[in-house]
């Protein structure tokens, strides 16, 4: 082809790009949750799903595409055509941690697009309740005084649950024996039913079974007390210092969707933070608005990019290993 042909071709491409941005949504949108549901992905999803709806025009409906971590349902997002009718949603361990544990055919970074920074979550430290310790410090010398390794329910390797239970045991000096689930809702259901010991879990999964005193919560890893739940300690308070974590969550397209299209995503996404109803009920589950200045999509590159940095290096000296 002449210059002359490639150049009208580029431009007709140009303006039918423009023209799909333009018409964007004209059909059902998909959020792929990379956890069962329950879960508190699932529940921060269809939360915003709801609002969502009423701002794009267009049903946005949930699929939870679960194992591996979550990391199969990110690949099943990536390889997704970059049109904006696939949304990517995940956290710390799915989009950070996941590329320290998995042989991933996919780079997080380059090939996904950051949309929005989600509300955190501090973990939590939760047993069943027939575990004899009533605080952080009793709880972790009954650990150490197992036989064998108690057992800590996750969400599969390299989750925020495993992560965040390799952080104790780094912190705490404990050994953990890790039962990985399909997401931390089938592992609450088996805490709740005293088959496995305990759980790091978030938050938001654990605190309404905490409240019904079905399981026993002995600290939360952030620096503050929730103001949701300011009973339970923070794990600086309770005896154990330096173990602070935050489980943030975030919404990706796949590389190459448009920037109009990416940024009508952003503006729903944000007016269904601002929503007060909505506000409401991320908060009654214990999770931590993001801050106003923090929610265009460059917020949640520079996070993950960050993150990756961070947590990289101590999950491979953990040596994770993956059946």
């Amino acid at each position: 082809m002449t210059k002359a042909v490639w150049a009208a071709l580029f431009a007709i491409l140009a303006v039918t790009g423009a023209a799909r941005a333009d018409d964007y949504p004209t059909h059902p949108i998909t959020i792929i949750v990379p956890f069962a549901a329950g879960g508190p992905s699932d529940a921060m999803a269809r939360v915003l799903a709801e609002r969502m709806r009423t701002s794009l025009g267009q049903p946005v409906v949930i699929e939870n595409v679960t194992g591996a971590g979550g990391s199969i349902g990110v690949g099943r997002a990536v390889q997704s055509p970059p049109d904006g009718y696939t949304i990517s949603f995940g956290h710390l361990g799915t989009h950070v941690a996941n590329g320290a544990v998995y042989k991933l055919k996919y780079d997080l970074v380059a090939d996904l697009e950051p949309v929005v920074l989600l509300p955190s979550n501090p973990m939590i430290v939760v047993s069943k309740n027939a575990v004899p310790a009533t605080s952080l410090k009793e709880l972790i010398a009954w650990l150490k005084s197992r036989p064998s390794p108690p057992t800590a329910g996750t969400a599969g390797a390299g989750s925020g649950s495993h992560i965040a239970g390799v952080y104790f045991e780094n912190i705490s000096g404990i050994k953990l024996q890790y039962v990985p689930y399909r997401g931390t809702a089938p592992a609450l259901n088996d805490l709740i039913a005293g088959q496995i010991d305990l759980i790091l879990d978030q938050t938001s999964n654990s605190i309404n079974q905490v409240r019904a005193g079905t399981i026993r919560a002995y600290a939360i890893t952030d620096d503050k007390r929730l103001a949701s739940a300011p009973e339970i300690p923070t794990a600086e308070e309770a005896g154990l210092k330096g173990f602070n974590m935050t489980l943030w969550s975030g919404m990706w397209v796949p590389k190459g969707t448009p920037k109009e299209i990416v940024t009508k995503l952003n503006a729903a996404a944000v007016e269904a933070l601002n929503d007060p109803a909505v506000r409401k009920q991320l908060e009654s589950q214990g999770l931590e608005m993001t801050p106003k200045d923090q929610l265009a999509p460059e917020a949640l590159g520079t996070r993950q990019k960050a993150e990756i940095a961070k947590w990289w290096p101590m999950i491979k000296a953990a040596n994770i290993k993956v059946d």
